[in-house]
């Protein structure tokens, strides 16, 4: 799980989702240093505000069958969103875009490239990594 402090313009991970097979369970990350504050740009904290916005209303629209999760982003109903469901979209977003293959997870090396070409600073890339890197 991650709390987000948008005016601060941070994420804290405290939380994880674990598939084993097809069943999913919260639980804290391996080690400590699992536990990360990333820092949120200002278009990230935009975007983010105007989700949120639009998440309340969703939720009032769902009333008491609203599932909260405290999760920002989640299924439509405010339940979790399964690790592999949105696996399986990514993939089929993939194919369908016509570019090469590319697994979800190999997105964050991208993002880093991307970030240093924009000439980010190679600390602050290296920390964002690290919150961006799985931990199974």
């Amino acid at each position: 799980m991650a709390e987000t402090n948008l005016d601060a313009g941070s994420l804290t991970v405290s939380a994880q989702l674990v598939q084993d097979g097809w069943e999913v369970a919260e639980s804290v990350p391996k080690t400590s240093s699992g536990f990360r504050v990333a820092p949120l740009d200002d278009q990230t904290v935009r975007a983010l505000k105007a989700h949120r916005a639009q998440r309340a209303k969703e939720r009032l629209a769902w009333g008491k069958a609203w599932v909260d999760t405290g999760r920002v982003f989640t299924s439509e109903d405010g339940s979790w969103l399964h690790p592999g469901k949105v696996t399986d979209l990514f993939e089929r977003l993939v194919t369908a875009s016509g570019l090469p293959p590319v697994r979800l997870h190999d997105l964050r090396h991208g993002a880093a490239t991307l970030m240093l070409a924009a000439g980010a600073d190679m600390k602050v890339v290296e920390e964002l990594r690290r919150c961006w890197v799985t931990r199974r």
